[in-house]
């Protein structure tokens, strides 16, 4: 288990898009700045690590969970299927095959 920079929020602890005011915590971290991992693991590839749904949404990446990470278990390759982007092609939704990660393990 690591304990990494909130992506969500950026480490600040409050809810970046002032949705419910410029007081508010953030939804992801409860206002600490800082989330906790199962390592190992890797860059969330279906928001870019940002923690935020892909298409300029304000909305936890629901891959990640807002953390801009997520847990892989032993070796892994590149999705054959999303190409490592971790999106399904054509539909702008995580991709089935590695639901989001980029990546599948290996065989």
């Amino acid at each position: 288990m690591s304990v990494i920079k909130c992506a969500f929020c950026k480490g600040i602890g409050k809810d970046p898009f002032d949705l419910l005011s410029e007081l508010a915590t953030c939804q992801v971290c409860g206002g600490k700045g800082k989330v906790e991992v199962v390592e190992p693991a890797i860059k969330c590839a279906f928001c870019k690590a940002t923690g935020v749904y892909p298409q300029g949404s304000r909305i936890t990446c629901t891959v990640c969970n807002g953390k801009g990470m997520v847990t892989v278990k032993g070796a892994t390759e590149e999705c054959p299927k999303c190409k490592g982007t971790g999106t399904a092609i054509g539909s702008g939704l995580p991709c089935i095959k590695c639901r989001g990660k980029g990546v599948v393990s290996k065989k």
